[in-house]
């Protein structure tokens, strides 16, 4: 008879979370519940309400564990990019697939929605750390240029307004679909090498 591994409390709150992840990504924000992440990874109920205390605590908890993802590849991209191997848009498809194709923006919007009025912080939080340790002390934007933080604040908005609702916008004003990506990456080639070392495409 097979026996079910035992896992550290770590490792029991990093499966549940990955299972979380999977369950919004196949089939969105309302169906993370603690009921079916718990029967998802094999564990009960009560354990998830240990690790998360209730539905609420496992959506937020999902949406710092999706932020702190995000970062680390947006992170490695803008280093690819200072190093001459990769570029802004590489960075503005990393953003915007994580609140598109990844679902934060659906979660964040559920969250929201059904009350929980702090669903946001952990990713806002998690990004402004990222943007304060890219933006060294000594990188001073030109005189009227954008800020890391302002540029921040841009792409970000755009990105969860694209996630939202940018498909259908852009076909309503005969625009392509990728328009919102295409303005961003626009913004962040013109006003951040200046800012954050990033390499114009070539």
């Amino acid at each position: 008879m097979a026996t079910r591994k035992r896992l550290s409390p770590e490792e029991s709150r990093t499966a549940a979370l990955e299972a979380a992840r999977g369950l919004l990504i196949e089939t969105g924000p309302q169906s993370v519940t603690l009921k079916a992440v718990s029967g998802r990874v094999g564990r009960t109920h009560a354990n998830l309400l240990h690790h998360f205390g209730s539905a609420s605590g496992l959506q937020k908890a999902l949406a710092q564990h999706l932020a702190q993802t995000v970062c680390v590849t947006i992170r490695e991209a803008v280093e690819a990019s200072r190093a001459g191997f990769g570029s802004p848009r590489e960075v503005v498809d990393l953003t915007f697939d994580a609140f598109d194709r990844e679902g934060a923006g659906a979660l964040a919007s559920w969250m929201i929605l059904t009350g929980n009025e702090d669903a946001l912080d952990p990713i806002v939080e998690t990004i402004h750390t990222l943007v304060d340790e890219l933006a060294s002390d000594d990188a001073i934007p030109p005189e009227g240029a954008a800020t890391v933080h302002e540029q921040t604040l841009t792409l970000v908005l755009l990105a969860l307004g694209d996630a939202l609702m940018g498909k259908a916008l852009a076909n309503s004003l005969g625009l392509p679909v990728g328009a919102a990506r295409d303005r961003a990456e626009r913004l962040l080639t013109e006003a951040m090498p200046d800012v954050l070392g990033l390499q114009a495409p070539g």
